[in-house]
């Protein structure tokens, strides 16, 4: 066995590993929109190393790009569903398996709807101004210009928003601990 991940080891270097600079380049250019594209690369070998233990790969370049163009449009249909970033540490996730374990799925369920009860917490001119420019991504000009303020008072407020979103999410925390 100890060959077998050698040989797969040198296979990857020589024939899927050469094409990180031409994979990154290929996702920066058709996926504009996706935020993390080491995400997606990272995800890309490690999905490609997984698949080569199981079955010959024929062609690692055009199969790899294929992977990572998969991931990115995944990864798009997932951002336009749910604008809310994801919580769940993203390492700690199966990569042939995407669907969460049972335990996994209630902690990002119960850390979103925490992060919810924090937005929810605000009041209403901080939260709408959050949500427009943290989770919507909306520029503080337009956010400025849509709410008749000026992209000081944005900024301010998106600033203050975030800082009472991390102490309503601290205390949440302290408050579970010590349960």
């Amino acid at each position: 066995m100890g060959q077998e991940n050698s040989d797969r080891a040198q296979w990857f270097v020589e024939e899927v590993q050469q094409h990180e600079r031409s994979l990154r380049t290929y996702l920066h250019s058709s996926f504009p929109a996706v935020r993390d594209v080491d995400d997606i690369v990272q995800e890309s070998f490690l999905r490609v190393w997984r698949a080569k233990a199981s079955h010959p790969i024929i062609t690692a370049k055009a199969f790899l790009f294929q992977v990572a163009r998969h991931l990115a449009i995944d990864r798009m249909r997932r951002e336009k569903i749910s604008p809310i970033v994801t919580v769940i540490d993203s390492h700690s996730l199966s990569v042939l398996d995407d669907r969460p374990d049972a335990a996994q799925a209630a902690c990002t369920n119960h850390e979103i709807r925490l992060l919810a009860d924090a937005i929810d917490a605000l009041p209403a001119r901080c939260r709408e101004i959050v949500i427009l420019r943290k989770l919507k991504g909306v520029s503080q000009k337009e956010i400025a210009a849509r709410l008749g303020i000026s992209e000081q008072t944005v900024q301010v407020q998106a600033a203050r928003g975030l800082k009472r979103c991390e102490e309503f999410l601290r205390k949440c925390s302290a408050h579970r601990d010590r349960l």
